[in-house]
């Protein structure tokens, strides 16, 4: 597992597991990646997330979710904004709109870990984390 970039490491561990058609997969426990991992499921985007283990073998294992026969996965995409190397930031004001509100952005505020709509209601900015759509 990548130590540096556990967001990183999540989203490529979900984007692998949904074109593989996988049922679970298994990502670092953090803080950051169970606030997520509470955004995704919030959303619809994921059925479930459930921690496994203990101390440092803690894991997430995250239930994806598919629809109709075909397995077709819910999300289509995951796509990294803020890397360690390039922070991006954004003010309450200029929040971006994913695919025109049907996709959503994880912002981290100062309120916690939570969607760009939700930050938009709440009135504050943070680092813009990822896309989802």
């Amino acid at each position: 597992m990548a130590a540096n970039d556990t967001i990183g490491d999540m989203l490529t561990r979900i984007r692998n597991a949904n074109l593989a058609r996988h049922q679970t997969t298994q990502v670092m426990s953090t803080r950051m990646t169970r606030s997520i991992a509470s955004v995704l499921k919030d959303e619809g985007f994921i059925t479930s997330y459930e921690e496994s283990g203990e101390g440092i073998k803690r894991r997430l294992v995250i239930t994806l979710k598919y629809r109709g026969k075909n397995r077709q996965p819910i999300i289509n995409t995951l796509q990294r904004i803020s890397k360690p190397g390039l922070r991006v930031y954004s003010n309450r004001r200029d929040l971006p709109r994913v695919l025109g509100g049907i996709g959503i952005a994880i912002i981290s505020t100062s309120s916690g870990i939570m969607t760009d709509r939700d930050a938009r209601q709440t009135g504050v900015g943070g680092e813009v984390l990822c896309y989802v759509w």
